[in-house]
């Protein structure tokens, strides 16, 4: 388990988090908390609450009760864009792109209208020309977003992402879909980011061998309650862990 860290710390601090679907429960009495150039990753069985807890932390639903604290700040009740304001950036699992606007033009959106304030043209073009290289899309910058392949199309959801400059990246399986050369290829890209923008990243994802192999941390949630947070291979060997989202067998 995760030594509680100094206050001073931490970026991201969840206390007691919870929402309720009517009588369903989705999220039960969740507290962790996410530090500075950490990747942690989010996994649990379908239906656990991972994405809605995404959701929460971005905005896009209110909590029925606890807290959230982004660099020692409540962002409870603010919109997602004011969230977005403030440093945290996700994307979805599903990627819409604007499709007839090229790959620069759809990271320039994001770089215009994702930030409170509104650098100059060729300050933006700079800085977009840079997550164009970061994701590995710079080749592809003039092209229409449709043209684009499956993981040509994640990573632009990610460039996206990165031009509101967040201190924290929350990605929504961003790996799935992509076969195990993409996965492989994806890997040291996801931890490149968090070296070269200094941001933490905290993921989603079903694949364990990729997580296993991006993240410092795990933290497992099962029926809405988190049931582990630690180093990722000690998550593969706790009991709780195994019976709830692993199997009796190998992980895979």
């Amino acid at each position: 388990m995760m030594h509680q860290a100094d206050r001073q710390t931490a970026l991201l601090e969840v206390f007691s988090l919870s929402r309720n679907f009517g009588g369903l429960r989705a999220i039960a009495k969740i507290s962790f908390k996410l530090h500075p150039e950490e990747i942690v990753g989010l996994i649990g069985p379908n239906g656990a609450g991972k994405t809605t807890l995404f959701a929460l932390l971005s905005g896009f639903l209110p909590p029925s009760e606890g807290a959230i604290q982004f660099n020692r700040r409540s962002i409870v009740g603010l919109r997602p864009d004011q969230i977005c304001h403030l440093g945290i950036a996700r994307t979805f699992q599903v990627v819409r792109p604007f499709a007839e606007m090229t790959v620069f033009e759809n990271v320039k959106a994001a770089a215009v209208f994702g930030k409170p304030d509104k650098p100059a043209t060729k300050v933006i073009h700079q800085e977009v020309q840079e997550i164009l290289e970061s994701t590995q899309l710079h080749a592809k910058a003039d092209q229409p977003a449709s043209s684009l392949s499956l993981p040509e199309r994640k990573r632009l959801e990610v460039a996206r992402a990165l031009a509101t400059k967040p201190q924290l990246l929350l990605l929504d399986e961003v790996l799935a879909g992509l076969n195990p050369g993409e996965v492989q290829t994806a890997i040291p890209l996801i931890r490149s980011l968090k070296d070269q923008k200094k941001i933490a990243i905290f993921m989603i994802e079903h694949n364990l061998r990729a997580v296993m192999g991006i993240c410092d941390r795990l933290l497992v949630i099962n029926f809405g309650q988190l049931i582990f947070d630690g180093a990722p291979q000690a998550a593969v060997e706790d009991p709780a862990v195994i019976k709830a989202y692993l199997g009796e067998s190998n992980y895979a």
